[in-house]
């Protein structure tokens, strides 16, 4: 924790609360706070906010997202969400997930759920450019771009009288932030949790994750594949691009030394080498770009809160992408922290201290631990080559895709359709 107590103290900027990282998830809880009342502090190091005439300009990323309907729910909330439906916005009704090794297979359905879609998958930029929208300009929001953080001043007192109880932010260009909560939403390598001294458990999966964008000779027909090919998952997620459904994009979860391989291949080699692990459901597969790869590591912060500090998102959590969950977790960290600190803040009541900040972690906590178990748990199941447990998976699989009333079960959990949202969201 950086707490030189000689730097010199210029006039503050003072703000009810300062979030430092403009992801999806820390530019949700600005515009959050900011609908509510609140004056925001947005820090981001890059230069500039992302727009949605350029996050579309060009052929979809390559990192997308799985957005539940809960997540749809917030976002729309927010008034993001038809900008993203006006872009790139692509539904899904229908899941399956089959292992190459066996015959075991599973297959859900918006039907089977009672729900009208699965989720949507959506590129990161675009939701993050409709995001942005909502905040930049916002009268209550002041973003500063470009910055970067030089420490982080912990007080037991004001540094000045212009500021209240708090922590303070000192910026590389030496201006001075202060509020009585600072946030840090700046990503799995968060430099604020390490200003903060916060430890992180952490699980090396020994995985990388390669992505990239592909078409494919058939329609993906609104249903998200995935496939079990010797423990290493490969996901084809659907896209549609100004009308046309044969765009997927690719998550293969596999080891360092196939992800170097696949990241060497020319495009062409690469689009035949998923059509064949893929077992050529979709047809011939043609790659758009290059394999991006990047390691996967499970962390868990050991704390989400301190006095005047909170995490959310890959600050507090970072997850496989077995199950696209990431950043609907990360949302749903933004809405409950929000409507803890809105709450407090209303009432008048210290919305930095850790009273209020507890309830947050304890809300959120356990939905976050029970889901990187299960992914731990998923990578277990389907990584051992053990015939007994290959049987047992396969077994299983087979099993429950016959029983209807558990996978709706399964899935109404899965997409957030039982009532998680925040009611101050709703």
């Amino acid at each position: 924790m950086h707490t030189d107590s000689s730097i010199a103290k210029p006039s503050v900027e003072s703000f009810e609360a300062i979030i430092v990282g403009g992801g999806m998830v820390g530019t949700a809880l600005c515009a959050l706070l900011a609908q509510a009342g609140m004056q925001v502090a947005l820090v981001e190091a890059k230069p500039a906010p992302l727009s949605l005439e350029n996050a579309t300009s060009q052929l979809p990323a390559p990192r997308v997202s799985a957005l539940t309907p809960v997540s749809q729910r917030l976002l729309t909330h927010l008034g993001a969400w038809p900008a993203m439906q006006k872009t790139r916005v692509t539904p899904y009704q229908g899941m399956q997930v089959w292992d190459a090794e066996g015959s075991g297979e599973i297959t859900f359905s918006a039907d089977e759920a009672g729900v009208a879609v699965l989720g949507h998958i959506v590129e990161n930029a675009v939701t993050l450019a409709a995001l942005n929208h909502q905040v930049v300009g916002h009268p209550n929001v002041t973003p500063f771009f470009g910055a970067r953080l030089q420490a982080l001043q912990r007080a037991s007192s004001p540094p000045s009288k212009q500021a209240s109880s708090g922590d303070w932010l000192i910026l590389d260009d030496g201006r001075q932030l202060h509020a009585p909560l600072i946030i840090a939403a700046d990503g799995a390598h968060s430099v604020l949790r390490e200003m903060a001294g916060i430890e992180v458990a952490s699980d090396d999966m020994q995985q990388e994750a390669v992505v990239t964008t592909v078409t494919c000779a058939k329609s993906h027909g609104g249903a998200a594949r995935q496939a079990f090919i010797d423990g290493r998952p490969l996901a084809f997620l659907p896209l549609t691009v100004e009308g046309n459904d044969h765009y997927c994009s690719i998550v293969w979860s596999t080891t360092p030394e196939h992800a170097a391989e696949l990241s060497e291949l020319s495009q062409q080699a690469l689009g035949e080498t998923l059509g064949e692990a893929f077992g050529l459901r979709l047809g011939e597969v043609t790659a758009c770009d290059k394999a991006h790869r990047f390691p996967l590591v499970q962390r868990h912060a050991r704390h989400y809160v301190q006095p005047h500090f909170a995490l959310v998102g890959d600050a507090a959590h970072n997850i496989h992408p077995l199950a696209g969950q990431g950043v609907n977790l990360g949302l749903m960290d933004a809405a409950v922290l929000a409507e803890e600190v809105v709450h407090a803040w209303q009432r008048g009541a210290p919305w930095g201290e850790l009273s209020t900040l507890k309830r947050y972690e304890r809300r959120r906590r356990f939905d976050n631990s029970a889901m990187l178990g299960l992914m731990k748990g998923f990578k277990v199941l389907f990584g051992s080559h053990d015939p007994a447990l290959t049987l047992a998976r396969n077994l299983g699989m087979s099993g429950m895709n016959q029983l209807v009333p558990l996978k709706r079960v399964l899935m109404r959990q899965a997409t957030g359709e039982r009532g998680r949202l925040p009611l101050s969201c709703r």
